[in-house]
């Protein structure tokens, strides 16, 4: 009697839609996930061609390259989709940002399409929505996206946001026509504190201080300059470098000059961020809003002081103590120096790991319920 040899279906196939080319805090997500693995699931990635897919291809993920994005429109970018699916036939198709989740919507949300038989699942990661409109667009166009979204969010299987205050903006802007689930990101807690962990200065001894963000005018950086006298009143040997690049460099250098503080600050640019948290003693994030910042994750594992407006997912990473409610220059100065003095307090980070699972066990819970909607 021949033995009866059966080989084991593979794992469905989940298809991440990443609608940038460049490497930023989406683009970690990504690449983080995409070395731990998915338990139970095959990634594929779909992007632009550029630095996102070629540090996939080193870490021997599955990626491929097309019109996708902004830069490439929306009409390309849905037919580029549509061939990926055709050629793939993945279980489930996962954006990533805006225009990824409004491309896939028109590729497969609509009417009868969700109907058909062999058609993905549709999940999308959220890892950031402005609660306030007018941050980025205007009034007419705020109304048209969120009116979009609310109608795509009708066609999603799950939506997970990477932080509760990113489900809850989303609950607030969009409404509830998709389940929404929170996953929140995570690093990998021992390769950064390897590599940014460091010896601390503390008031006295000339503070270093850093700030790892966009020049741009909802990273508020124009307020921790003008704490700066004030932090220098209290230690003459303090230093202050904004880490990055953006349209506010100008004003920023303009206004170090007048207060007379420039040569305690240094714009140097992009900058490798875990090798300056190893340089520094107390972070600094005055943002008007984030969603899970990468930033203030980092320097909790790394056990960096932080401190940061008390806005999105900054409550979720940082302790009360760590938190500001006013950016005025004495309430900065106090924040900063009782955080060099107390160190970084009960910070909350987690691992890559335990993102990965999460994303797995919602993807998995989707084309679970589509199997039993099927075979009932």
């Amino acid at each position: 009697m021949t033995p009866d040899v059966t080989t084991p279906a593979p794992a469905p196939l989940t298809l991440w839609v990443v609608p940038v080319a460049d490497l930023g805090g989406v683009a970690r997500h990504v690449l983080d996930v995409a070395r731990v693995g998915l338990p139970g699931l095959r990634l594929a990635v779909l992007c632009p061609e550029g630095p996102l897919a070629e540090r996939l291809r080193e870490q021997g993920a599955a990626v491929f390259t097309g019109d996708v994005g902004p830069d490439a429109g929306l009409a390309a970018s849905v037919r580029t989709l549509r061939t990926a699916v055709r050629t793939l036939r993945p279980a489930a198709v996962h954006t990533h940002l805006a225009y990824a989740d409004l491309a896939a919507f028109a590729a497969f949300g609509p009417g009868r399409a969700r109907q058909r038989a062999g058609a993905p699942a549709l999940l999308s990661t959220e890892h950031g929505i402005a609660p306030d409109d007018g941050l980025y667009n205007r009034a007419a166009a705020a109304r048209v996206k969120n009116a979009a979204h609310r109608a795509r969010l009708r066609g999603t299987d799950v939506v997970i946001a990477v932080a509760q205050s990113t489900a809850d903006v989303l609950r607030r802007k969009w409404g509830t026509g998709a389940p929404i689930t929170v996953g929140r990101n995570g690093v990998d807690v021992s390769a950064v504190r390897a590599a940014a962990a460091g010896q601390r200065r503390t008031p006295g001894e000339g503070l270093r201080l850093l700030s790892l963000s966009r020049l741009a005018p909802e990273k508020n950086l124009d307020r921790l300059i003008a704490a700066l006298p004030a932090l220098l009143e209290r230690d003459p040997g303090t230093r202050l470098t904004l880490a990055g690049a953006g349209p506010l460099e100008g004003e920023l250098r303009a206004q170090a000059e007048a207060l007379g503080v420039a040569d305690a600050v240094d714009l140097p640019g992009f900058v490798e961020p875990w090798g300056a948290m190893a340089e520094h003693d107390v972070l600094v994030q005055l943002s008007a809003w984030e969603n899970l910042s990468y930033t203030l994750l980092d320097a909790a594992a790394a056990g960096l002081p932080a401190v940061a407006t008390d806005v999105g997912g900054n409550g979720e990473i940082l302790p009360p103590e760590r938190l500001v409610h006013e950016t005025t220059p004495a309430a900065i100065a106090d924040a900063v120096m009782r955080a060099a003095v107390e160190g970084p307090g009960e910070v909350r980070v987690g691992d890559v790991a335990t993102m990965a699972r999460a994303t797995a066990e919602a993807t998995l819970e989707v084309l679970g319920r589509r199997v039993g909607k099927t075979s009932g």
